[in-house]
């Protein structure tokens, strides 16, 4: 007779965790805002304490930043990490539209387009965040049309490193513009199944125009953060600054005695 296997046991923090590294991939937590631990306590019906062990499971993963006395809040990419972690998405995106163009049936090829399609649609009607959201549908299913379980794996990873900002980022007219018209040139070269093409347009899609947003992001960020420390900083100048009383007495006139002239 067999023995049972053990059962494994997962405690609630743990069963936390990956909805609410979810809530940051899909952009309902945004970089630089501070977790709200109220709501997501009343959101999943659990105390603060789950809640706050999980989160210190996402800082651990670079995810969150955990400051005394601010609480949790989601991490923002730095520049160091668009230089580290943006050429290897855009290797494994890379590799992933040349195995999509190989492996993917005509079925699987159809629903991109209709993703493509609705994405376009969103574009038109100035919807960013919906087309953001259909924008990472789009990409997720270059991945699962590649058929490789394993290079969709190291995808994910990066992803969460870079706390899924390639996916809520919003991007200046410009760079809306660049990006929609070179989807245009995936999706017309997934239909072609040319996988040198849609490789080297994945590539080029993620180093250049999604590292400029990357940057432009980072630079609106820093620039409102900047002013913000100048205005604080302003604030505090004026009121240390003030002008003294003058309408009040000093404490010699007051006692109606001449003021003392040291001697030479």
């Amino acid at each position: 007779m067999t023995s049972p296997g053990h059962i494994v046991r997962h405690s609630l923090h743990e069963t936390l965790v990956a909805p609410l590294r979810d809530m940051i991939l899909e952009g309902a937590l945004r970089p630089g805002e501070k977790v709200p631990e109220e709501q997501l306590c009343a959101h999943f019906g659990v105390s603060r304490t789950p809640i706050r062990e999980a989160l210190k499971v996402l800082a651990a993963e670079g995810v969150l930043q955990i400051l005394p006395h601010r609480g949790a809040i989601v991490a923002r990419i730095t520049e160091e990490q668009v230089e580290e972690l943006f050429p290897i998405m855009a290797s494994l995106e890379a590799l992933a539209g040349s195995l999509a163009c190989r492996n993917a049936t005509d079925a699987q090829i159809a629903k991109v387009r209709a993703l493509h399609d609705q994405m376009m649609a969103y574009y038109k009607a100035g919807d960013e965040p919906a087309y953001l959201k259909q924008n990472r549908l789009i990409h997720d299913a270059t991945f699962e049309l590649a058929g490789n379980a394993t290079l969709a794996s190291f995808y994910h990873q990066v992803l969460t490193r870079i706390h899924a900002c390639r996916f809520v980022m919003r991007k200046s007219p410009a760079h809306w513009q660049q990006a929609v018209a070179e989807h245009e040139q995936m999706i017309a070269a997934l239909e072609a199944r040319d996988g040198p093409r849609l490789s080297k347009l994945l590539e080029d899609h993620v180093t250049g125009t999604t590292v400029g947003i990357a940057c432009e992001f980072i630079a609106r960020a820093t620039a409102t953060e900047n002013a913000a420390r100048r205005e604080a900083a302003g604030g505090g100048a004026a009121r240390a600054g003030a002008l003294p009383d003058t309408t009040r007495p000093t404490p010699a006139r007051r006692a109606g005695r001449p003021r003392k002239v040291p001697a030479e």
